[in-house]
């Protein structure tokens, strides 16, 4: 089966559901084109795109203004984001974050469960001898995120720990966490991420 053709019927999918749950046509429209890549009701089936299904809503608004303004630079952003978040209204940003933030989340992974134990550990105690504090404190005791922190419960590990490298080497602007992740290892990253994912 083509991708062309899986798009076309997540899309649609995704218009049938939206109708359903009683959401506006421009909404209607806007949450097709979201649904191509984000997937239906925004769980994402591709570990490029993230899952926007119950994440924070003032985060999503605060991304998708960014992306708007072209204040968040990385490649990803620049690629897929800028122009997608070009023709949004704050309006419709609003009801964006409002219909995603209230959808139910995407399931967690449990794979490799050495590597989420030590994930885990980072995630809920940091490691002080590094300087880094547990994730925890603004992302929530389950990763459930905390207003414009946001949710990494059930976010796909490939997004999460390319995230992390582009902030790390500051090609992504995010003041708080170029702090936090300057000291990661590559390996931390990949078991916090992994236990993010299990979430």
């Amino acid at each position: 089966m083509s991708s062309r053709f899986l798009a076309v019927a997540l899309s649609t999918s995704l218009y049938l559901g939206a109708l359903a749950h009683g959401a506006d046509a421009p909404l209607q429209k806007t949450l097709v084109t979201c649904g191509t890549c984000h997937g239906i009701n925004g769980r994402s089936v591709s570990p490029t795109f993230p899952n926007l299904a119950a994440q924070q809503a003032p985060y999503i608004e605060l991304q998708l203004k960014a992306f708007k303004e072209q204040t968040r630079a990385d490649p990803d952003a620049q690629a897929y984001m800028w122009g997608m978040a070009s023709q949004l209204s704050d309006g419709m940003i609003s009801q964006l974050a409002d219909y995603f933030s209230k959808q139910p989340p995407a399931p967690g992974k449990l794979e490799k469960p050495a590597l989420i134990a030590q994930g885990k550990r980072l995630f809920e105690e940091g490691v002080a001898a590094q300087g880094i504090p547990p994730c925890a404190s603004c992302h929530g005791a389950h990763a459930e995120g905390m207003a414009t922190f946001p949710r990494l419960a059930g976010q796909h590990s490939p997004y999460l720990l390319k995230q992390l490298l582009v902030i790390q080497s500051v090609l992504r602007t995010a003041p708080v966490m170029h702090g936090v992740v300057k000291n990661l290892t590559k390996d931390q990253m990949q078991a916090v991420v992994t236990y993010l994912e299990s979430l």
